[in-house]
């Protein structure tokens, strides 16, 4: 078996990001939950304050020989708003806040060329993303993992998340399981 590596990435609500990211070839395992923040086991209350400094990401293990980092990069900066401070729409607070939290040197570096190639290319605005080592990283509670495939008719899914989807289809098909 081929060895997996181990990402975290924040693009502003969970509930997006994981449903975005369900949807690729060789992503083996997402897991939604909180990161960058300074209280051991915050709890979605806790995190939604602004209080406990942690942001909604999710945790993404995949498999370089079948998506790689960089696409991984591609599809995140193409699936939210990386040039808007602590906001993705509606959504606004530092823990919506866009990060990515690597795993490794290489991570790093592909991440700082992505950022600096997209902010010539396709961005007007700079890129706001965080770029740190990974921090403790805590699972969210149940209710909030794999959410929109529980429960993809509520309107925040069809209002927010299903534009997303749509945009990865269209764009990335060639990347979707």
């Amino acid at each position: 078996m081929n060895s997996l590596e181990t990402t975290y990435i924040a693009g502003g609500c969970f509930w997006c990001t994981e449903a975005v990211f369900q949807r690729l070839n060789g992503v083996h395992k997402i897991v939604s939950g909180y990161i960058g923040g300074t209280v051991k086991n915050p709890a979605y209350r806790e995190v939604c304050s602004g209080r406990t400094g942690h942001t909604e990401g999710i945790c993404v293990v995949f498999d370089p020989s079948i998506i790689s980092f960089n696409e991984i990069l591609s599809v995140f900066f193409a699936t939210h708003d990386p040039t808007t401070l602590n906001r993705q729409g509606n959504d606004v607070g530092s823990q919506y806040r866009s990060s990515i939290f690597y795993t490794s040197e290489a991570q790093k570096e592909c991440a700082l060329q992505r950022i600096a190639e997209l902010e010539k290319t396709t961005f007007d605005a700079p890129i706001v993303t965080e770029l740190l080592p990974v921090t403790p990283f805590y699972k969210a509670e149940d209710e909030h993992l794999n959410y929109y495939n529980d429960n993809s008719d509520q309107p925040y899914c069809s209002f927010v998340i299903d534009p997303k989807i749509q945009k990865l289809k269209q764009h990335y098909q060639h990347l979707l399981k």
